[in-house]
């Protein structure tokens, strides 16, 4: 596995090589929101972010300030090494529904209880991800969460030949 050289970070930005392994998690500064079918579906402004060597920051928000009235369990689950087992949730709207929209961790493992029924979203699925007044993006490949900004340089993991970094 070859991997691309480190992408260098200017003023103001962070590299996600920095992030560390096992994963950190940290509060938000900055307005986060969530928008599906022009309706806001999450806002905070007491967000946490998980950072994890050469991944994007994932966002999570508290649940008061979701509305998980237009979100419904999935049957999907999955297992993180670090956090646990997550259980997933799917957006029902009045013009469509989105699987696995977002995913929250009941009962995390020692050490991310911080993040203990708070809400991630994929970028990838909602209409916008925002971080402060930025839209942000999807990690790259769809099967990691994080959200990416003009604030992070990579190369981040997720998208061909990053399997294994």
């Amino acid at each position: 596995m070859t991997m691309p050289p480190r992408d260098i970070p200017g003023p103001g930005q962070e590299s996600v090589w920095d992030y560390p392994r096992p994963p950190r998690v940290e509060p938000v500064g900055e307005r986060l929101r969530v928008v599906v079918d022009d309706e806001v579906l999450a806002e905070t402004t007491r967000g946490l972010r998980v950072l994890e060597t050469a991944g994007a920051p994932v966002y999570y928000f508290p649940p008061d300030d979701v509305h998980t009235d237009r979100l419904e369990p999935s049957p999907h689950r999955s297992f993180c090494e670090w956090k646990g087992r997550a259980a997933y949730h799917s957006f029902v709207g009045a013009r469509r529904r989105i699987e696995d929209v977002a995913w929250s961790y009941p009962a995390p493992s020692p050490g991310y209880e911080a993040i203990a029924g708070y809400l991630a979203f994929y970028a990838g699925r909602v209409d916008e991800a925002w971080v402060g007044d930025e839209r942000a993006a999807p990690q790259p490949g769809g099967f990691y969460g994080g959200w990416v900004t003009s604030r992070i340089v990579g190369p981040i993991k997720g998208g061909p030949g990053s399997f294994g970094w």
